[in-house]
């Protein structure tokens, strides 16, 4: 399974981005997904994630009101929309899979599959 993140950049504080993950298998759609991010010197933090058909989605405290996690089956593609963004919002972000998800969503060992990362930095 790969799972490659694009959409990341440099914005204005304030500004939005969208992130994308893109995954190499149709089984996408069994995969519960999630987005984490991790700054410099920082421990990789979970920011959202959502359940294999999109009902449901999980947010940490810091994002909830400025970002939304959503997916695209069809197209095994995850998104992240970030809006009202920060300097403290500055990180590598990553997509991971999960092919059985235990309930632990901002936990990294919950998942089995990671992309590379995208950076984000707002100035």
């Amino acid at each position: 399974v790969q799972l490659v993140e694009s959409g990341g950049g440099s914005v204005q504080a304030g500004g939005s981005l969208r992130l994308s993950c893109a995954a190499s298998v149709s089984a996408f759609s069994r995969f519960f997904m999630g987005w984490f991010r991790q700054a410099p010197g920082k421990d990789r933090e979970g920011v959202a994630a959502i359940s294999t058909r999109g009902d449901s989605t999980y947010y940490a405290d810091s994002v909830k009101g400025r970002f939304t996690v959503s997916r695209d089956n069809a197209k095994n593609t995850m998104y992240l929309h970030m809006n009202s963004l920060t300097p403290e919002d500055t990180a590598m972000y990553s997509c991971a899979a999960d092919t059985l998800y235990s309930g632990r969503w901002s936990r990294p060992e919950e998942y089995d599959y990671w992309g590379q990362g995208t950076q984000v930095t707002v100035s």
